[in-house]
């Protein structure tokens, strides 16, 4: 059985290009060049420099020396106001710089080596303008409403004269262009009419803040100031947009976590719906701009919502979706970036034959169970959904054929519920002829084999049969969400 610590371990951690990724922030260092953070630095029993997370003042102090050691960056933020973590806001600026470098989608901008984002929400701290303007020469847009945020953003960004030509702060909600129309950055402009297939979102209701129509949450909608629509001009490209959306829906909500104090205002923190309904939000904004991003993106505070947002995103018809997560310390949160952009033909065939063979490892699996037990798992996993699966257990192999319309229905939706939804249109015949299962035409086939790697671990790796198959893109989603299925069994059970 693992130790805690080990798992710990295995969960995603910094980004390797974080500054801090080699070296976490040295507070006995900082301590003596900042006298005025030395106050809050306290030694453990073992010699160990620490601050009080807890202490707003504290946090507030790191940030902003942190900021003007490593980044040449002065900053400050008043009282009240949400205070960010450099590291863990790092790792979201590295995090798009890999998903520009990826290339996936076209780049349709006439000048392709400049990068330009959009910042939703971008506070009082404004720090993601001005990390990603210091580490990356990126230019910004940074959108708020409040005067405090608006006042506070200025000043930071008039405080490093090396940057400010980089970013500009603007008011949501004072443009006053059509709201309802599709811009690209082909001049392709389709004005004053719903686009086929979407709704129309009047003017009106994005510039009012008091405008209650619910959107795609059909529980609670968001009703805010403008999120996208009404704040983008006319004619303005991005290479993506980002935001550290207000994650709660009340004030109670947000101060549940007793072992830090980030501060953050009413306004920055909470919306009616939450996470949920902000970031639904953002995907019916693109939905109507498309184009005029690459990449779409922002952060979600609970993965329980994750399903849901990915599920949205193909319902609107994006052509690409991204997810990854952040893990550092004790926070923990997840990243989701879409797009309108035509794929690369040359990238998708590459990706393809990429997926064709996955793997993951069952490490800390308990001593009863051995590579059969695991095999046999599989099996049974695919055969309670009617699946066609032929065991070999000399080969320790399972061949497993899945019907076009399960593919396309997880290719569409994704995979919603690990644990209720096992009857998922498989073919409903099992096998008990030879090897070679013989699929249907446009159907998937492909085994799993388990292999023994050292005590406790296991290798489970999936390869599909047929190749350059219509339904193939859904192998590494069926393939993800036996990973999860045989990870809550064998690990973490105890």
């Amino acid at each position: 059985m693992p130790s805690k610590k080990r798992r710990r371990l295995e969960r995603p951690t910094i980004h390797p290009r974080n500054k801090y990724f080699a070296n976490a922030p040295d507070f006995r260092l900082l301590a003596s060049l900042y006298p005025s953070f030395e106050p809050y630095v306290f030694y453990s029993q073992d010699g160990r420099p620490k601050i009080d997370w807890t202490d707003f003042n504290a946090t507030r102090e790191l940030t902003r020396v942190l900021l003007d050691h490593d980044h040449s960056v002065k900053w400050w933020i008043p009282d009240g106001q949400l205070c960010p973590t450099v590291p863990n806001r790092s790792n979201y600026i590295h995090w798009i710089e890999d998903l520009l470098s990826l290339e996936v989608t076209a780049n349709t901008k006439t000048n392709k080596d400049k990068v330009k984002g959009f910042d939703i929400g971008t506070g009082a701290n404004c720090i993601y303008p001005l990390l990603g303007a210091s580490l990356l020469g990126w230019s910004f847009i940074g959108s708020d409403f409040t005067d405090v945020a608006l006042e506070w953003a200025e000043r930071n960004v008039k405080n490093n004269l090396h940057l400010s030509e980089l970013i500009e702060i603007r008011k949501a909600g004072d443009m006053g262009q059509t709201c309802s129309r599709e811009e690209n950055c082909n001049d392709q402009l389709v004005s004053g009419e719903a686009k086929a297939g979407t709704s129309e979102i009047s003017c009106e209701k994005a510039l009012d803040p008091d405008s209650q129509d619910v959107v795609s949450d059909t529980t609670k909608g968001y009703y805010g100031p403008p999120v996208l629509l009404g704040v983008v001009k006319d004619g303005e490209c991005f290479d993506f947009c980002m935001c550290n959306p207000p994650f709660f829906e009340s004030m109670e909500e947000a101060g549940l976590n007793p072992k830090t104090s980030c501060g953050g205002t009413h306004e920055e923190m909470v919306c009616p719906g939450g996470e949920k309904a902000f970031i639904t939000r953002i995907i019916e904004d693109s939905v109507v701009l498309k184009q005029s991003f690459r990449w779409y993106t922002s952060l979600i505070g609970r993965k329980s919502n994750l399903n849901y947002l990915i599920s949205k995103l193909w319902e609107v018809g994006v052509t690409i979706v991204k997810t990854t997560e952040f893990s550092q310390g004790q926070t923990c949160r997840w990243g989701i970036a879409w797009s309108f952009m035509s794929p690369s033909k040359k990238l998708i065939s590459s990706h393809v034959a990429e997926k064709n063979n996955l793997s993951f490892m069952l490490e800390g699996v308990q001593r009863q169970f051995s590579a059969i037990d695991v095999l046999k798992s599989v099996e049974s996993f695919f055969l309670s959904g009617g699946a066609s699966c032929k065991l070999n257990t000399s080969s320790f192999v399972v061949d497993v054929t899945a019907s076009s319309a399960y593919c396309d229905s997880v290719l569409k939706n994704g995979v919603l519920d690990f644990d209720g939804a096992i009857n998922c249109h498989f073919i409903c015949e099992r096998s008990n002829g030879p090897n070679n299962l013989q699929p249907p035409l446009d159907g998937l086939c492909f085994r799993v084999s388990v292999f023994q790697q050292i005590p406790g671990t296991l290798l489970v790796r999936g390869s599909l049969n047929r190749r350059q198959n219509p339904s193939s893109g859904a192998f590494p989603l069926i393939f993800q969400w036996l990973e999860d299925v045989l990870k809550k069994e064998f690990i973490e059970k105890r």
